[in-house]
């Protein structure tokens, strides 16, 4: 739905596992064998996908302001099941959180949501306000108060049911 360019580093993986799931249409990535390869699972692992893909959801909401869309498990008990380690890498001492062995999807997302709490862009990724959208973007605005996920679309129907709202 967006056109925003994708979000910074790690968070990129996030928002095209919460992105997996078209609202409006009902159209989910995680049905076809070529949406499951882009996340790198499987068929067995789509439940566990999609549960971490609504958790997520609910935490971006949150991030704008937002109430959940609907119940679902805590993200911090999603994550706190995933596997990472602390690598150091010998020639310059620099530390990363990575997911521990081969690196399970929600490992991979806890270690891409570490990585943005250090850089500080984990408060500014977000979830479109659009009750028929709520695609995940990064949030670039100056004051980061952004609410939708694209002016032109989400944006321009918000502003046009208030209007109609208004005249009626």
């Amino acid at each position: 739905m967006s056109e925003r360019s994708p979000a910074p580093g790690g968070l990129e993986l996030v928002e095209a596992l919460v992105n997996t799931l078209d609202l409006e249409t009902g159209a989910d990535s995680l049905d076809t064998e070529e949406g499951r390869a882009r996340l790198g699972v499987t068929e067995e692992d789509v439940p566990a996908a999609r549960e971490l893909r609504e958790s997520l959801r609910v935490t971006l909401l949150a991030h704008a302001g937002h109430p959940p869309h609907r119940p679902v498990t805590p993200l911090g008990e999603l994550l706190a099941a995933a596997p990472l380690v602390v690598t150091v890498d010998p020639a310059d001492g620099s530390a990363a959180l990575v997911p521990a062995g081969a690196g399970s999807l929600t490992a991979r997302v806890a270690a891409a949501v570490a990585q943005a709490l250090v850089a500080g862009t984990w408060s500014r990724f977000k979830a479109c306000e659009a009750a028929d959208c709520h695609w995940a973007y990064y949030d670039r605005s100056p004051a980061g108060r952004g609410r939708w996920c694209s002016m032109q679309v989400c944006g321009a129907r918000a502003k046009m049911r208030r209007y109609r709202a208004k005249e009626s």
